[in-house]
């Protein structure tokens, strides 16, 4: 960002007490959703800056470039806002075609059985976290 005045689109959404917004982050191709995180006005400005997704880590409380480890970075392809300006839905391509740190395409890995009333597991492993993490 070059001054305050480019900003001011920042000042528009609706930021929680601790400066953060939702971001969930939808594959441009297929539409599934492979990942919820947090954002807060600094790493919404170095999304947009950069054209790939960077989160803010609520448990390490930093910048969090995804794919910094992993190698599995997710190219912005558009950025929406909801309604209330509360809500970000981020349109990516995921490089690898993995989301999640435990190897999956997305996060959203485990579905409620109704009749059981369990989380049984719904997506497979694609690559072997410890193979990711070195």
């Amino acid at each position: 960002m070059k001054n305050n005045q480019e900003q001011s689109w920042l000042d528009e959404l609706k930021w929680d007490d601790q400066g953060l917004i939702p971001a969930i982050a939808q594959d441009e191709k297929t539409g599934k959703v492979v990942m919820f995180a947090w954002m807060n006005r600094e790493s919404l400005a170095m999304t947009l800056d950069m054209g790939r997704a960077v989160y803010w880590s609520r448990s390490r409380q930093k910048l969090w470039p995804k794919g910094e480890e992993s190698g599995h970075v997710q190219k912005i392809k558009s950025i929406r806002v909801d309604c209330d300006k509360d809500v970000l839905l981020l349109s990516i391509e995921q490089i690898g075609g993995i989301a999640c740190h435990t190897g999956r395409e997305s996060c959203f890995y485990f579905e409620l059985d109704p009749e059981t009333a369990r989380w049984q597991t719904v997506e497979p492993v694609l690559k072997n976290p410890d193979d990711i993490y070195k």
